[in-house]
């Protein structure tokens, strides 16, 4: 006899289930009914966790987000770090997909939120691994202060996000590797005193 999940388990379970069903329909396909059946419980178990599906949602990818952390330890090279980055960040392509469809979906039309406000919620108490990646290339001599102007800072984040979202799959590491290689070090390094 199959002993019943409860607790943290069980919540697992049902996130695991909300998340593949993000996957493979988007979030104008999930549904509670769906959810509650790929994790084999009821639609009420399921309902008296998380009030509708935006919040199932935004928990299933946050569990996501927890289980493939962006954390790249220092390793001395800003481009081994930045690979190690974008590689880890691969593993959450569909993530950023997923959370494409949310910033789509009728939710965040009839609530004025923005995309920087489902931002926040997924990243809360984050702080931002590309930053502390490029703040610690700085330390080291390996990046100009100055070249990391706004929008140059976020770039690698920004063209990861715009190819996640066009094609909902992850950048092959060749395209990784020109993005860092040809795009980004060469805005970013110092140039040696003559």
């Amino acid at each position: 006899m199959k002993s019943r999940r409860r607790g943290a388990s069980l919540e697992e379970a049902i996130l695991e289930a909300a998340w593949a069903e993000l996957v493979e329909h988007g979030y104008a396909g999930l549904t509670m009914e769906g959810v509650a059946a790929r994790a084999a419980t009821s639609r009420p178990v399921v309902s008296r966790r998380w009030e509708g599906k935006a919040a199932l949602a935004i928990a299933a990818i946050r569990l996501q987000r927890e289980k493939h952390p962006l954390d790249v330890a220092d390793r001395g090279d800003l481009r081994a770090e930045l690979l190690e980055f974008l590689e880890r960040a691969s593993a959450l392509a569909m993530a950023t997909a997923a959370i494409f469809t949310l910033f789509t979906s009728e939710y965040f039309r009839e609530t004025a939120s923005t995309p920087q406000d489902l931002r926040a919620l997924l990243t809360a108490g984050n702080r931002g691994t590309l930053a502390a990646i490029l703040d610690r290339a700085v330390q080291r001599g390996e990046i100009a202060p100055a070249k990391l102007a706004p929008p140059v800072g976020t770039l690698l984040g920004d063209l990861f996000r715009h190819h996640a979202i066009m094609t909902f799959s992850a950048p092959p590491p060749e395209l990784r590797a020109a993005w860092v290689d040809d795009i980004f070090l060469p805005l970013v390094r110092r140039l040696p005193v003559l």
